[in-house]
């Protein structure tokens, strides 16, 4: 017994270090860790059934107690046994693969050791068949429970189906006191190194898959990045710099040499090995990427011949040119070159496909944003448009009264309107002014109101210090004064008082507009600033007009409140972030300038 452990052991070694071998290719890898086809079963039954045979020619032959140490067996005597690891091999094969494939490594290895014949043929063939299927069984009923096959389940199983054997061997092998005396050789050396060999098949086996794992999980954390840093640059479309930008990144996290981008006519980008003649803001001057433009398909290139490329001494032999589509429509092209065939293998093939499908749809989220954006600003130069009649016809009506009573007052006040209404010609354009000339505005508006009603209001400043380039949305701070004036204060014969407030604090620019007025009913208060609320003396757009601008601006980062109490005066508080955050466009210079 002691004797044949260290022999067995080196045995066990030549199927480990087979296993280990295919372990490290490719299809092998790819054949243990997913679901098996008919055909990958018969892959898997060939595979561990070689793996019997070779343990059945390896073994070492028993003969009437003595331990043989020939190398290749091929026929045994009629007294002979063998002790081997056939068992090994037909069980993983079983709990991988299930019944279908162990009960064919069984047949395999076990028809194969009923050939070699001596005493135990019978016994040993018919328990490599049991343990196949016995294992594909107990591996399909834990898959089916949503349990992996652990590596102490495979050595449970293994050594138990290994104790079989030696059942069987008693049952059926004749004369039994033979068959006794061989099982006391064999059976405690053969179940512990065949559990010790399925331990390390599995660890084999599992290191590989983790491998498998842990390359999946790095290439979806490469992609991830790749998208999280390109997208700022995909959001402003496809241009040189943006382009330039992207294929840097691309080089950086991809293992390609060179990376290339063209729209449909240009090249943008190209960086890496070959840009010394591969030069960008240049016509497109390989066939290859005129061929992907034209087909919409994606194209492998192996050698340099492939690539087209007439430069005598570009070091690029291989490339993978992808279309880049917005809604199907084919508006640029995604490349990446290496200079050795080798690197462009499966992997990198499929890594550039979801790549370009990646940017393809962050093209298309850019110009859905783009087109979004467009829209806005229309509501927004509408909105604004519905604010600038609203204060013209009530400084009209202003002026109209004093034509009658001071010409001279009148005519001062025409000219200050007409430098009003030229600024906000001029602001119309843009998105955003600074807040100076928002109180240019508000000043305007007062003196003409304090002019018409002289002892209607008084109004306050108080503004922090160094705020007056922050740049606001226009038509904010007027329109609450006017409501101040108009419906605060209605048939008063007290002076109203407004007090305006302007502060920055926490990274928010505040405006803050209170009276003393009679305060708005709570049925109104439910509905400012969500929809028109109609009034008698306009339509009540004022604060839904603000709302919807500050919306379409900052998105949810500004607010405007409301605070108000029944002959208690009402305060509106606006809120914006001093920073870009929020604003639609991600390009804030463009957002400024309009």
């Amino acid at each position: 017994m002691l004797s044949l452990a260290p022999i067995m052991i080196e045995k066990v070694g030549i199927i480990v270090i087979v296993a280990f071998l295919l372990s490290q290719i490719k299809s092998f890898r790819q054949i243990i860790e997913k679901e098996h086809s008919l055909n990958e079963k018969l892959l898997l039954i060939l595979l561990f059934g070689t793996f019997g045979v070779i343990s059945n020619y390896t073994g070492i032959e028993i003969y009437q107690s003595t331990v043989s140490k020939a190398e290749w067996l091929k026929e045994l005597n009629p007294e002979s046994a063998l002790a081997n690891t056939r068992v090994m091999g037909v069980v993983i094969g079983g709990l991988l693969g299930g019944p279908t494939v162990g009960l064919g490594a069984g047949l395999m290895a076990g028809i194969h050791r009923y050939s070699l014949g001596g005493f135990t043929d019978l016994s040993c063939s018919l328990s490599t068949i049991i343990a196949g299927v016995a294992a594909g069984y107990f591996g399909m009923k834990r898959k089916q429970k949503g349990k992996n096959i652990s590596t102490g389940f495979a050595v449970g199983i293994g050594m138990s189906l290994e104790a079989l054997q030696m059942i069987l061997i008693l049952v059926f092998a004749k004369p039994f006191e033979q068959a006794l005396n061989l099982v006391q050789i064999i059976g405690v050396p053969m179940i512990l190194i065949n559990g010790f060999g399925t331990l390390l098949f599995m660890f084999i086996i599992q290191s590989t898959l983790r491998d498998q794992v842990r390359a999946r999980a790095n290439q979806t954390n490469m992609v991830f990045q790749i998208a999280d840093r390109t997208l700022p640059f995909f959001r402003q479309g496809l241009n040189v710099h943006s382009c330039k930008e992207i294929s840097q990144i691309m080089l950086e996290l991809t293992e390609a040499d060179g990376v290339a981008i063209t729209n449909d006519t240009d090249v943008l980008a190209h960086v890496g090995a070959g840009s010394d003649h591969h030069i960008s803001d240049r016509r497109i001057g390989t066939n290859l990427t005129r061929k992907v433009l034209e087909e919409g398909n994606i194209a492998v290139a192996k050698t340099k011949k492939d690539i087209y490329c007439f430069h005598e001494n570009c070091p690029l032999e291989a490339a993978v040119v992808l279309p880049l589509k917005v809604k199907q429509k084919i508006v640029g092209t995604l490349k990446m070159y290496y200079t050795y065939p080798e690197k462009l293998d499966k992997v990198q093939e499929q890594l550039a496909a979801g790549l370009a499908n990646l940017f393809s749809t962050q093209l298309e989220l850019a110009e859905a944003e783009r087109q979004t954006k467009l829209l806005k600003d229309a509501e927004i130069k509408a909105l604004q448009a519905q604010i600038h009649p609203h204060f013209l016809f009530n400084s009209i009506n202003t002026i109209s009264v004093l034509c009658r009573t001071d010409a001279n007052k009148a005519r001062q006040l025409l000219l200050q309107l007409s430098s009003f209404f030229r600024g906000n010609l001029q602001g119309a354009r843009q998105l955003l002014i600074p807040l100076e000339k928002e109180i240019e505005n508000v000043n305007a508006y007062t003196s003409l109101e304090q002019t018409r009603f002289p002892d209607k209001f008084k109004i306050n400043f108080e503004m922090q210090q160094g705020l007056e380039k922050v740049l606001i949305p226009p038509f904010i701070l007027q329109p609450l004064v006017e409501n101040a004036i108009n419906y605060g204060f209605p048939k008063n014969n007290r002076i109203g008082e407004i007090e305006i407030r302007i502060f920055s604090e926490s990274k928010y620019f505040h405006i803050v507009v209170s009276d003393n007025g009679k305060g708005i009913e709570k049925d109104r208060m439910e509905w400012l600033g969500k929809k028109v609320v109609p009034s008698q003396k306009g339509n009540g757009t004022a604060l839904f007009n603000i709302c919807e601008r500050l919306k379409g601006i900052y998105s949810e980062y500004a607010h405007l409140t409301i605070e108000s109490k029944n002959e208690g005066g009402t305060e509106i508080s606006i809120t914006i972030p001093l920073n870009s955050k929020g604003v639609l466009d991600q390009d804030v210079k463009s957002v400024y300038s309009g």
